[in-house]
């Protein structure tokens, strides 16, 4: 009897459960945030099959692990450094993108709300039925379209693969720069407030697998720049006709005039209620 009360006495003491304090609590909701935010992340770019092969590979090697295989578990360590930076070297997109978004979640705004661009670069009502009318007009004679209006996030990097363009946004010049066999109508056109910045201009293309495939390179284009920019982007399709919206890595279809323009009043509403909410910081003030 004594000899099992030892016993239990030794188990309790080896396995007892620890204090839990509340930075625990917070810990483990963080880590489980965060674990969730990267396999949803995951789950629609190529690291997802990647790490299907990874599972395979680590059955793998716990079975040469049971079973001593000691020549392949010697390999599998010489290697694994290697691999480690093959991985990184391969998904390279992936994980620039991912950086490139959780820069833009905009963390430090709360904190530091300073605005340097003084709340330029909204455009008008007149922009808005501009771009509206031009889409509408395509979408009839089943033009292709691809149009990037900018919003916080810069697409200067995209605007140096097309040729400047610099002028205001009206629906002739729009329909005009699309229209078949012209020398601008291959590529995106970027806006940026209330003109056209560039045309021509190449854009990143989403390798979201969740994307239909009777959607062409342009849809593909409109979604993958979305993706890694705050930018709405509108597509006409030129096989159907139809208006697509892409904001945020997701593409809304088959819109008419109305719902272009709700779209479009929505980012403008959201950017004049962020400049008139934040703080203005412009440097030092001229001497009057």
């Amino acid at each position: 009897m004594d000899t099992l009360q030892s016993l239990l006495d030794t188990n309790f003491t080896n396995f007892h459960m620890p204090d839990i304090r509340g930075t625990d609590i917070v810990e483990i909701l963080i880590i489980a945030f965060l674990v969730y935010h990267m396999l949803v992340w995951m789950r629609n770019t190529r690291i997802w099959s990647l790490m299907k092969g990874i599972v395979v590979i680590v059955i793998f090697i716990i079975i040469a692990a049971l079973f001593n295989m000691n020549t392949i578990l010697w390999i599998v360590q010489n290697v694994l450094s290697i691999a480690v930076i093959a991985v990184v070297v391969v998904l390279q997109p992936e994980l620039r993108r991912a950086l490139e978004q959780l820069g833009r979640k905009n963390f430090l705004s709360g904190i530091f709300p300073f605005d340097i661009s003084g709340g330029e670069g909204r455009f008008s009502d007149r922009t808005i039925d501009e771009i509206a009318r031009a889409c509408v007009e395509m979408a009839k004679v089943r033009t292709g379209a691809l149009i990037v209006i900018e919003q916080e996030h810069s697409l200067a990097e995209y605007e140096q693969t097309g040729i400047e363009v610099d002028a205001i946004v009206t629906s002739q010049l729009l329909i005009n720069i699309f229209e078949h066999n012209t020398p601008l109508h291959d590529g995106a056109v970027i806006v940026r407030g209330n003109r056209i910045t560039a045309a021509t201009c190449y854009l990143p293309l989403s390798d979201n697998m969740n994307i239909g495939k009777e959607l062409g390179t342009r849809h593909r284009a409109g979604v993958g720049v979305s993706e890694v920019t705050d930018s709405l982007t509108i597509i006409v399709s030129e096989e159907t006709g139809k208006i697509s919206v892409a904001y945020g890595g997701v593409l809304d279809r088959s819109l008419d005039s109305e719902k272009l323009k709700d779209r479009l009043r929505k980012i403008q509403n959201k950017t004049e209620e962020e400049h008139k909410h934040r703080p203005v910081f412009r440097g030092r003030a001229k001497a009057e």
